[in-house]
């Protein structure tokens, strides 16, 4: 990027659009923002923001019509409009003002010009407009060197960083998201403010403070954010198990590694095999439980005994308190649960019937778990790296050939529940269980094959023995 543009090269159709639109409606209107700042950065961006100096929400109307859809979502508190797209989304805004109460972050809106509505937003990263008019279209605004800090990739506060984090704490975290997403610093009195205003986020709505933490784990380098939000205070806050693993303790010669910084790199390593959130969530919680578990043997030195169950047992409280979505709550109890169970797998006597447990247990998520297996791998010497990989590789090899045989990934009974109560004269209840139990155990076994007929002849061999229980 030039040290400082005046224009720019603007070649997307929507916006030659919105131009012309705007010409006919004579108003002057400018896309602003994100969109600007990622084009500087040669970033796609499916999602526009338009300024409007006049009627934000009118004129999003009037697009929205001569665009051919008459979908508009209008938040006339805000004077703020969305048009959706196919692919995107364009947000139209009259050109503004805002004033805050100290106990809300939720601006008092008044008009203002191009000038006041930059100087409004969180950084001078976004701080942009690039004007979609005829008589100056590509003509870039840059009222407090935007274009300067992209260059020297810098976040920072257009105005007085104490009063913008003040007004509007989300921004605390949205710097730590932007300089995460972007891989930028954030500028020096722009971090004093977060560690000083970082109690204002008791202010927001959980809601949005997870929103916020789930894009900066979304980020190519999630411990760019997971760094600064513990060095500034802010994951003490927004999440204190992941603060609390910090620390490196040392008993005689025995050492243990900082769990969060080993989690961090966990973290980073999965995010590049992966864009699953959720297993990325996984990741950075899969040790969550090791400073409640950890004691010191002597003789022994430092262990964590048990931290894998009571981590996933911790999940559901975590999830609620984040306000996560439930759903995928199952899925990240069960990755930490396991996350220890592969490598026990590597000795050459380990028998299929672990090997078949282990399927059982992970079931259709056994690919995501050996992927945070390998990304567990933090040693700095490369031997031990080559070694532990190519034990996961032995693993799967063994995985592979017990599934081709006795297709345990996705576990279904070979004999259900309504045939057994056939087969045995039964009412459901706690002996069918029984029996459902018993065949499982059998399969798992290795005692007969996952086949119906097999289950079948196993099932009525065994019914009379556990009903006289």
């Amino acid at each position: 990027m030039e040290e400082h543009q005046d224009r720019i090269t603007i070649s997307d159709p929507r916006l030659t659009k919105i131009g012309s639109i705007a010409d006919e409606e004579h108003l002057c209107v400018f896309v602003v923002g994100g969109y600007v700042r990622d084009a500087l950065l040669g970033i796609e961006d499916k999602d526009i923001d338009i300024l409007v100096i006049g009627d934000g929400v009118g004129f999003a109307k009037t697009v929205a019509r001569k665009l051919g859809t008459k979908k508009v979502v209008v938040h006339e508190k805000f004077r703020t409009a969305m048009v959706p797209l196919k692919h995107g989304k364009i947000e139209f805004v009259g050109a503004r003002k805002e004033r805050y109460e100290v106990t809300s972050r939720k601006p008092q809106v008044s008009t203002g010009t191009l000038e006041d509505d930059l100087l409004r937003r969180d950084f001078t990263v976004n701080a942009l407009a690039v004007c979609l008019n005829r008589k100056g279209f590509g003509d870039l605004h840059d009222p407090v060197n935007g274009q300067k800090d992209l260059k020297h990739r810098v976040i920072r506060t257009p105005l007085d960083p104490a009063r913008t984090f003040s007004d509007d704490p989300l921004r605390i975290l949205r710097a730590i998201r932007f300089a995460s997403q972007l891989e930028f610093s954030i500028e020096g009195k722009t971090l004093v403010a977060i560690k000083e205003m970082k109690e204002r986020l008791s202010i927001v709505s959980q809601e949005r403070i997870t929103d916020e933490f789930l894009k900066i784990l979304k980020s190519p380098k999630p411990s760019i954010g997971h760094c600064l939000m513990f060095d500034t205070g802010i994951m003490h806050i927004v999440f204190p198990e992941i603060a609390q693993m910090a620390g490196v303790d040392q008993r005689k010669d025995h050492h243990h590694k900082d769990v969060f910084v080993h989690t961090c790199t966990v973290v980073d390593n999965i995010a590049d095999a992966t864009d699953n959130i959720w297993l990325r969530f996984s990741a950075l919680v899969h040790d969550i439980a090791k400073p409640t578990t950890k004691s010191f043997k002597p003789g022994v030195g430092w262990t964590f005994h048990g931290h894998e169950e009571l981590g996933a047992r911790m999940m559901k409280g975590i999830f609620k308190h984040l306000k996560l979505p439930m759903e995928p709550l199952p899925y990240v109890e069960k990755l930490v649960r396991l996350h220890l169970r592969p490598m026990v797998l590597v000795n050459d006597i380990v028998t299929d019937s672990a090997l078949r447990r282990l399927l059982f247990d992970a079931g259709e998520d056994i690919d995501d778990l050996m992927k945070l297996c390998r990304a567990d791998i933090t040693s700095k010497n490369p031997r031990l790296v080559a070694k532990y990989t190519k034990n996961y590789d032995i693993v799967m090899q063994k995985i592979v050939q017990v599934e081709e045989r006795d297709r345990l990934r996705n576990w279904q009974p070979p004999v259900k529940g309504d045939e057994i109560m056939a087969v045995c004269g039964l009412q459901p209840g706690k002996k069918v269980g029984a029996l459902k139990k018993a065949i499982e155990e059998a399969v798992l076994e290795g005692k007969i094959p996952n086949e119906h007929d097999a289950a079948l002849e196993f099932l009525l061999k065994i019914k009379d023995e556990i009903l006289s229980d």
